[in-house]
């Protein structure tokens, strides 16, 4: 059974696929979810963020939910990431990150967290500042490492991209070329010491927005021809070729979050050529959000986009996509796309 799962402004929308119909099952109302995580060892555990509503986790691929996480300090969770080579017996162990920028550990499914205050001490914090709260910030994005153990990046909107290699125990701070505010951070099983940056850094700097490292985070370059829009949200790595990209661009935040305003593309690059903007089956740019992008582990070549208009697959590495005709439910109004998973059952 094909699987995705789609956190809207709002609701959690579950969307399985039998045969050649869509079903579609929507959790977490009215509570605004940010984002979804799914163990890919144990696929009926699921994990969803929420913008006031704490964390939330499924033991049984979706079908009901549970608040957990009574040891994170904060209602706003707005990333969550599991971590596969990081476990405690069967458990896979995962990582939630809240605003104000703090980060927690569990090694139980989520019953039990344990928060990694180094974060907090780095000397970069003070400066730390997310626009629209600008008394705040938050871990916008975790990504473990697949290939190194106790490796993991953590992305705060807005100010640095950090890095630790046992856990999130200790932390280095963001390195002098490193993306200033990254949204999505990849890496990729075939490309080990790679990470990819989707970042809001070339709103006020174009040419900035898409970053990569070859070494681990150390050091970054940052390919951007072809690029039209700079201000980067969403982006996916193909499972079979980590050279081949898609990402969703806009002209700035109040273009790809708010629908007055929304104006947005998305992007592929493959085998080091230049961005190109892809069209084929999506909507024009006029009207459409920033769209939440993912690869399908299962199915490599085949990406998922999914924004304002719908969700739209593209089977062919992105460059045409269909628009899936899922029956969404009465009255319920698609805004912005906040995440997206797509797993196999």
């Amino acid at each position: 059974m094909r699987k995705l799962y789609l956190a809207s402004d709002e609701a959690l929308v579950v969307i399985s696929q039998q045969t050649n119909e869509w079903k579609v099952d929507t959790h977490l109302v009215n509570s605004q979810p940010l984002c979804v995580a799914v163990d890919p060892l144990h696929p009926e555990q699921v994990y969803c963020g929420t913008f006031d509503q704490g964390l939330w986790r499924s033991g049984n691929a979706g079908a009901s939910w549970e608040h957990v996480g009574n040891d994170i300090g904060y209602e706003k969770v707005l990333s969550v990431a599991v971590s596969v080579l990081e476990q405690t017996g069967s458990y896979s162990m995962v990582y939630a990150g809240t605003e104000p920028s703090a980060l927690f550990r569990s090694e139980d499914l989520g019953d039990t967290w344990h928060e990694l205050t180094a974060l907090r001490e780095l000397p970069s914090a003070p400066t730390w500042s997310f626009p629209p709260r600008p008394y705040t910030s938050h871990v916008r994005w975790i990504t473990p490492d697949p290939l190194v153990a106790g490796r993991i990046f953590a992305a705060i909107e807005a100010g640095a991209l950090v890095r630790s290699l046992d856990g999130g125990e200790t932390w280095e701070d963001r390195k002098p070329s490193g993306p200033f505010d990254t949204h999505t951070l990849v890496m990729h099983q075939l490309a080990p010491d790679r990470l990819y940056s989707a970042a809001g850094d070339g709103f006020m700097e174009p040419g900035n927005g898409f970053a990569r490292s070859d070494d681990g985070g150390e050091t970054w370059y940052r390919p951007d021809e072809g690029l039209q829009y700079h201000y980067l949200w969403s982006m996916a790595v193909s499972p079979a070729d980590p050279d081949t990209i898609v990402i969703s661009a806009s002209p700035g935040p109040q273009q790809a979050h708010s629908q007055p305003y929304a104006e947005s593309a998305i992007y592929r690059r493959s085998d080091g050529s230049q961005w190109q903007q892809v069209q084929a089956g999506l909507p024009a740019p006029n009207g459409l959000l920033a769209s939440v992008l993912v690869a399908d582990q299962a199915e490599p070549g085949v990406f998922y986009a999914g924004n304002n208009q719908g969700i739209f697959r593209s089977e062919d590495t992105g460059l045409t996509w269909e628009k899936l005709s899922i029956p969404w439910p009465s009255g319920m109004q698609l805004g912005r796309a906040n995440a997206l998973v797509a797993v196999q059952e």
